[in-house]
C-alpha cells in the first residue's frame, strides 16, 4: 500500500483568511504555485486557488486591494492522513470533486496532495503526470 504522506508536497505556503486576494495572487506567482492553504492560527480553513480569484473575485468585479481570502475561500476542506492510502485519497477527490486535499497530522498541517501528485504517482506514463512532473512555466 502506496500512502499519502510518501508523496504529498510539503513545500506549503499558508496565508490568513484576513489576507487580501492580491496578497494571495503575488505569493502564487512568487512561490510558482496555483493554491495557498487559508488558515487561522494553525487551522485550515479551506483552500484558494488562482482560479478562485479570478473566478469567484475578479470577475464578480471585487477588489483585488480589499477582498480578503475569507471571501472567496473554498470551506468544505477534505482533509486526509499522511498514512492513509493513496487509492482512498483518489477516492475522496473523485467522490467530493476536488482536486487538492490537505494532509492533516494530529491537527496540524503537513501536506498537501494534489490530483497531479497522485498521477505522478500511481499513473506516471499519464499524460497528467507528465504535465505535473514538468517544471512550473509562469
Amino acid at each position: 500500500m502506496t500512502t499519502v504522506g510518501e508523496f504529498m508536497t510539503t513545500r506549503l505556503v499558508t496565508m490568513d483568511g484576513n489576507d487580501t486576494l492580491t496578497a494571495a495572487a503575488q505569493e502564487m506567482r512568487d512561490s510558482a504555485i496555483g493554491d495557498v492553504v487559508v488558515t487561522d492560527g494553525d487551522n485550515v480553513v479551506g483552500i484558494v486557488t488562482d482560479r478562485d480569484i479570478t473566478v469567484r473575485g475578479v470577475a464578480e468585479n471585487m477588489d483585488p486591494d480589499s477582498t480578503t481570502l475569507n471571501q472567496i475561500t473554498s470551506r468544505d476542506v477534505i482533509t486526509v492522513s499522511q498514512y492513509d492510502d493513496a487509492v482512498a485519497a483518489a477516492d475522496l477527490m473523485r467522490t467530493y470533486a476536488v482536486r487538492r486535499l490537505p494532509v492533516i497530522d494530529d491537527g496540524r498541517l503537513v501536506g498537501l496532495v494534489s490530483m497531479g501528485d497522485l498521477a505522478v504517482e500511481r499513473e506516471p506514463q499519464s499524460v497528467l503526470a507528465d504535465i505535473s512532473a514538468d517544471e512550473p512555466n509562469n
